[in-house]
């Protein structure tokens, strides 16, 4: 009658971590807020206009009618943008203007760089 060789499983089996640094969760959600942001068409028509505005600022009153959407429909793509850290928002009386955060639009392009 022949034996049967039980095989022990090695224990260092597994590879080694890599040591590299990862995203922390925080950083993932951050980032991912970001990304999310840019993924809508209007939001990046927004960003595109406010961008190339004279002042270097829009008028929320000015960006309804560029993308065919109501005020409520604009305002809530703005406040993504503005929670995402793309966009400053300054109140003037009964209007709120918008403007590039300095530099947001670099930091967004060198997300995926820095992963």
């Amino acid at each position: 009658m022949t034996s049967l060789q039980i095989l022990e499983p090695e224990v260092d089996a597994c590879c080694a971590p890599s040591g590299k640094p990862v995203l922390s969760a925080k950083e993932a959600q951050q980032r991912a807020l970001v990304f999310k942001a840019l993924a809508d068409p209007n939001r990046l028509r927004l960003l595109s206009i406010v961008k190339a505005g004279e002042s270097g600022e829009a008028c929320v009153c000015d960006l309804t009618e560029p993308l065919d959407l109501g005020q409520p429909t604009v305002s809530h793509h703005l406040k993504i943008l503005v929670d995402a850290g793309l966009l400053n928002r300054e109140k003037r009386g009964t209007w709120a203007y918008y403007s590039l955060v300095p530099g947001a639009l670099d930091e967004a392009a060198g997300l995926l760089a820095t992963l």
